[in-house]
């Protein structure tokens, strides 16, 4: 453990925590804030626009949901906290293209896999997909991870500006039409600066 910088070992013969952990007790720290902050954010903007919001982290090279709001209606986006999804298809795709490009590049797989005909299988054309996203501020995502579902994702900053987690919008698309993608959009947005500001930035 004093190797690995957990535990310093003093003059006297005593340990204390050293510095690698301090740095993860701040990062699960940060993420305990985080999903205090987000709960009721997430809440607010699922009741405005009656469908399932998620709040998602990079976490080993996948998107991890660690919190979730459900509207109460028969059929909706059914979220579960701890699942997994890959960081190149859907709208989770916001979180890889504010990363710095070269973190973004190390996190994106040589072999894209293909979950729905409309995912993107191809690094050039995902690579240009995320500078697109990043222009604009937000991600939509038709069918790229279900073929029945339409995502919005809008990503939350830390304090120092970096990308720490993204506000999401998932609904049926039957359902769906443009004009509720809009206001999905400008509700995550508003959502983001919140829980962004709840986090100091």
């Amino acid at each position: 453990m004093e190797r690995r910088g957990l535990v310093r070992k003093s003059e006297a013969g005593t340990y204390r925590l050293g510095t690698t952990a301090i740095v993860i007790g701040t990062a699960a720290s940060t993420q305990v804030d985080l999903v205090r902050i987000a709960n009721p954010i997430l809440e607010e903007v699922g009741q405005k626009a009656n469908e399932t919001t998620q709040l998602r982290i990079i976490d080993n090279g996948e998107s991890l949901c660690i919190a979730k709001f459900e509207p109460m209606r028969d059929l909706r986006v059914q979220a579960m906290i701890g699942r997994r999804r890959p960081l190149s298809a859907g709208s989770y795709k916001v979180l890889l293209a504010f990363l710095h490009p070269q973190v973004q590049s190390q996190m994106i797989p040589e072999v894209l896999p293909r979950l729905t005909k409309r995912t993107i299988t191809d690094r050039a054309k995902l690579i240009a997909e995320l500078d697109k996203i990043r222009n604009q501020g937000f991600c939509v995502s038709y069918g790229e991870v279900s073929e029945q579902l339409v995502s919005v994702s809008v990503p939350v900053l830390a304090f120092d500006g970096s990308v720490i987690a993204a506000v999401n919008v998932g609904a049926p698309a039957f359902r769906t039409q443009r004009s509720d993608v809009d206001r999905f959009i400008l509700l995550l947005k508003d959502a983001a600066r919140k829980i962004s500001a709840g986090l100091g930035w």
